[in-house]
């Protein structure tokens, strides 16, 4: 067995907090890298070859399902490169190790290796991918992860941004305003990480309407923060209209670290056929994909 799958991922809370120790909720989604070490590799991701040994064979990857018009989605292609590169690997050189055993492998060198390639980060990602589902990720030597159901009672939509987004030039922003304006980030970064907290408690326990309300306390913090960073966090579009979500019951907020890529509504029913034509008209489109996906396997 050389083949290896690994999901792609959405942050449903928890960004720029988890970096300071709170956690966050990451959800897999049902969108796959495939790797291959038969095949040859034709192009080597930073986070990989950080992984690799020199002269190590680099498995070949297909992250097309990631994609969509020749752009990332945002939803970790990186992450499920890696994962996905990992798995093939240590399959093919321990082929009587369970999954588990291999799942627990391949996420201490993917974190080490993520870590390296993108000069620090949470690794939340490298664990939806390779563990799959939806969990609660605190970071640490080692994180500590527990998986969740999400309530059943909330419908959670994916939506995919007309812009692109840098997580790294968005944590820089923001880390550059803890040195500028140590209040205004202590205020909003703070703001952020009690609503995180909020939110992650809310989740273990199962209580829908708690959740939402934390995930609403986010987007309010997501929006002060950015506003003071300089950075498009809560870009102008989800700003306008998460008053609309508001009145429906629901939440309209950045997924991730935010500034394009994807975007969530999170509300106790689907949003309203007048809230999907405001989206769509600003270039919005609803993501099909399943959440809470199955993590990494070989095939």
């Amino acid at each position: 067995m050389t083949r290896a799958r690994a999901p792609g991922k959405v942050v449903l809370s928890g960004a720029y907090a988890v970096l300071e120790g709170a956690p966050a909720i990451v959800s897999a989604v049902s969108r796959y890298v495939t790797a291959d070490t038969i095949k040859p590799a034709t192009f080597v991701t930073e986070e990989v070859q950080a992984a690799l040994c020199t002269g190590e064979q680099v498995p070949w990857f297909d992250a097309a399902e990631l994609r969509e018009n020749g752009r990332k989605l945002g939803l970790g292609s990186s992450a499920a490169i890696l994962v996905a590169s990992l798995l093939a690997l240590e399959r093919a050189a321990n082929p009587l190790l369970s999954l588990e055993q291999l799942r627990a492998l391949v996420l201490e060198a993917g974190l080490a290796a993520h870590r390296a390639a993108q000069g620090g980060g949470s690794g939340v990602d490298v664990a939806a991918s390779t563990y799959g589902g939806t969990l609660v990720y605190r970071r640490g030597t080692p994180p500590r992860i527990t998986p969740i159901a999400l309530p059943g009672e909330l419908t959670f939509e994916i939506w995919v941004c007309p812009s692109s987004a840098s997580t790294r030039e968005l944590i820089a922003r923001v880390e550059a305003l803890r040195g500028s304006d140590a209040a205004a980030h202590q205020r909003w970064l703070g703001a952020q990480i009690e609503a995180s907290e909020r939110a992650a408690s809310a989740a273990e326990r199962g209580d829908a309407q708690a959740l939402l309300g934390a995930l609403g306390a986010q987007q309010a913090a997501l929006l002060g923060l950015g506003v003071a960073a300089g950075a498009p966090i809560v870009t102008p579009e989800l700003a306008e209209l998460d008053p609309q979500a508001r009145s429906e019951g629901g939440v309209l907020l950045p997924a991730g670290a935010g500034g394009g890529d994807v975007a969530l509504f999170v509300g106790r029913a689907a949003s309203s056929a007048g809230l999907r034509a405001e989206l769509q008209k600003r270039s919005h489109s609803l993501l099909e994909t399943d959440m809470s996906a199955t993590g990494a396997v070989f095939l």
